[in-house]
């Protein structure tokens, strides 16, 4: 068989590696050499480095930029939901909503209990929101401030909020991520969520009771700052009305997700909502209102933490975010467009025996995937692709698959700083420091239920449990909606007949 001169080629392992081992070197150069927390210009070095590598395996330019584009809109969404997400925070200070919650949160939580209280509260809230970037931004951003008020390191009360934020937007039907997971390996999103328990619920317990031992813990160590909290609650009690109008956005967007009204359309309403609570209870001028949607809340109490705190949102604060997501789509979509995910991806599976390597393989791709191409959707959608296939071909329900996209996707985007998540997170919780100082990024190995999860997950396919086989029902569904079925044995018979005819490995699916 002889091949078009013309193809583009496909990448072998050592090529498809080079653009991602130079990018990731060039942002290790930039985060622990300069000690600049600022991954865009590395990131789009990466992709000036995968497209030389696109033009040398044969790739026109018009070909990756459609194909880099083509990803960065599929990421449209998750931009319109940031900046909705940074007029929220806005607007639901200067409506004395977040505010609210920390002056009864200083008044009403114990130290000792409150990182359990904060995963837990995030949890809730995640759930009922489907969106892990408003928990953070709204509810995770007035317990740094509770946090604060009682002397926990930051780090800290962030762990506590992504445990408990990504996990409610894991199980949340109303998840963006809870519904792609199910979507591309083709299975009832109910079940999906059924699915994720065993790993779910033995990760919460076990993160709650960390954080109740380091509650307890941190609260020993040091004395109560009662002069510093009562300035902080008189700070804020001077600087907003606080009465049951006040809660009224919060509580609306929450019934507003009960009722499954989509994301943004929630947000929206709930940046109207603070905007008329703002005017209404808290006197502030019109003009002042779409100030704080755009550029933040302002304000000068006098008190640092307070003002440190509040002076922030607007969906400007959201610029550092969104220009790092749409790089870091770009990027990925750059190295999707020229095969190199797809061949690491081939390159894995070829070497793949039983259910146990699936498992790994299916949830260090889509961990790699977040660390390389900074995109948790990506992380999701590309190996629910290549692997769906691979898990019918085996017997395996892709019940399966989809929780170990859940678990190398979801959870694990928030651990890298410059993922998409990771961003977030770092940006909406003032973890952002300057100086070259890190400290910020400790919150990532305190994210305790984040990175628990996989690990439990590997260890029940280790002891063969909570593996779900595909019954007849499953594989008559595979028939007749056409999904594609190759074993490993399959696979590699035609990776090896495609590197030999020196064509592009074709995604399943």
């Amino acid at each position: 068989m002889t091949r078009d001169v013309d193809a583009p080629q496909r990448p072998s392992l050592p090529m498809a590696s080079l653009p991602i081992l130079a990018t990731l070197a060039v942002l290790a150069l930039q985060l622990f050499v300069f000690g600049e927390f600022t991954p865009h210009v590395p990131l789009i070095c990466g992709v000036a480095m995968t497209a030389l590598v696109g033009w040398k395996l044969g790739h026109g330019w018009s070909a990756m930029e459609e194909g880099m584009m083509r990803i960065v809109r599929v990421g449209l969404p998750s931009i319109a939901i940031l900046i909705l997400v940074g007029m929220t925070v806005g607007v639901w200070i200067a409506s004395g909503s977040v505010p609210m919650i920390i002056y009864y949160g200083l008044k009403l939580i114990s130290p000792e209990y409150f990182l359990a209280t904060a995963m837990l509260l995030c949890s809730v809230v995640s759930v009922t929101l489907g969106t892990s970037w408003g928990t953070v931004g709204t509810v995770g951003l007035a317990l740094m401030g509770i946090g604060a008020g009682f002397g926990i390191p930051p780090w800290w009360t962030a762990g506590a909020v992504v445990s408990g934020a990504f996990f409610g937007d894991k199980v949340s039907p109303l998840s963006d991520t809870t519904n792609l997971a199910p979507a591309v390996t083709g299975v009832n999103l109910f079940a999906h969520i059924r699915n994720m328990m065993p790993t779910t619920i033995p990760s919460m317990l076990i993160a709650l009771v960390i954080y109740l031992v380091a509650g307890n813990l941190l609260a020993a160590g040091q004395t109560l700052d009662l002069e510093r909290i009562t300035a902080i609650t008189q700070g804020l009690d001077g600087a907003f009305e606080f009465n049951l109008w006040v809660l009224v956005p919060p509580l609306l967007v929450m019934t507003l997700a009960i009722a499954r009204m989509p994301a943004l359309p929630a947000l929206f309403v709930g940046v109207l909502a603070g905007a008329v609570v703002a005017y209404g209870v808290q006197g502030e001028a019109i003009k002042a209102l779409f100030g704080y949607m755009q550029s933040g809340y302002t304000l000068n109490t006098g008190v640092s933490e307070i003002d440190s705190l509040l002076n922030r949102g607007g969906l400007m604060s959201m610029a550092w975010v969104i220009l790092l997501v749409m790089i870091a789509l770009a990027f990925g979509g750059m190295l999707e467009v020229i095969g190199c995910l797809e061949a690491l991806c081939a390159a894995v599976l070829v070497k793949v025996r039983g259910i146990f390597g699936l498992q790994v393989a299916a949830s260090s791709t889509a961990a790699l995937t977040n660390v390389i191409a900074g995109d948790p959707y990506l992380s999701i959608a590309l190996p629910g692709r290549m692997y769906a296939p691979i898990f019918r071909g085996e017997g395996y329900s892709t019940l399966n698959l989809s929780r170990s996209l859940e678990e190398g996707g979801t959870l694990v985007s928030p651990l890298v700083p410059w993922n998409a998540s990771g961003a977030v997170v770092i940006s909406s919780l003032g973890l952002i420091t300057s100086g070259g100082s890190l400290e910020g990024l400790l919150y990532i190995p305190l994210a305790f239920a984040c990175w628990l999860s996989p690990l439990i997950g590997l260890l029940y396919t280790l002891a063969g449990r909570f593996i779900v086989r595909a019954d007849d029902a499953e594989r008559a569904e595979w028939v007749d909606k056409g999904h594609a079925v190759v074993s490993l044995a399959q696979l590699r018979d035609t990776t090896r007949q495609t590197a030999q005819a020196g064509r592009p490995l074709q995604a399943h699916g």
